[in-house]
């Protein structure tokens, strides 16, 4: 597939507009379909035995090729949109409704980790759970999104405490996010978001 047609297609999906500030604030606006992330990706994919946590990655995981797809959210709306998504693509992929907190996953049973974690502004240190538990999942890579502001963090918490032997910013997005909640204090607010790829110490098969 073409990138031309990847970023077309991607750009097609149905949106979710009602993300819960909780947990997916960013879920949607946050995304891997802009055209400089799709391009990273489509450059740097190396998966056939996919995980994603949110719904968009799982179709473009699909779209270039992987041979399993595993999409994971907690808010049933959003998959229920996601897997309207996935069947307008024709695209087989698997739905799971779960908290990252409960995944109950042991030992690195995917290839590649995609995702775009809440960025810790209403809860401090969610992406970083978030990027725990993709961590001791995945067996060759973790692409993720977070704040360009807390890029020397990330870096230093990724290395030092969550098992990355490498961590790697790929390119830097900008983002416009429009006023959502009561707690957002201007109409849009401009973000520099960097795009990461981690890759854990140790690979191992896949188990449970």
């Amino acid at each position: 597939m073409k990138l031309k047609q990847l970023e077309s297609l991607l750009g097609g999906l149905q949106q979710f507009s009602n993300p819960k500030c909780r947990w997916s604030w960013n879920s949607t606006l946050l995304d891997l379909t802009s055209p400089l992330a799709c391009s990273t990706l489509y450059r740097s994919f190396d998966a056939s035995f996919f995980l994603t946590f949110f719904h968009f990655p799982c179709a473009a995981a699909a779209l270039l090729g992987a041979e399993q797809v595993i999409g994971i959210d907690i808010d049933s709306q959003s998959l229920e949109i996601a897997s309207m998504n996935a069947e307008d693509l024709e695209l087989e992929i698997d739905f799971i409704q779960c908290d990252i907190s409960n995944l109950g996953w042991r030992g690195q049973i995917v290839d590649t980790v995609v995702m775009n974690p809440p960025f810790g502004t209403r809860k401090k240190g969610a992406d970083m759970d978030f990027l725990f538990v993709a961590l001791k999942v995945a067996s060759q890579a973790v692409y993720s999104l977070h704040k360009t502001s807390t890029r020397d963090h990330v870096k230093r918490a990724a290395l030092r405490d969550l098992n990355a032997s490498s961590a790697e910013v790929l390119c830097e997005l900008r983002f416009d996010v429009p006023q959502l909640y009561k707690f957002h204090k201007k109409k849009e607010v401009d973000i520099a978001v960097d795009l990461w790829r981690f890759v854990p110490k140790r690979s191992r098969g896949k188990d449970i």
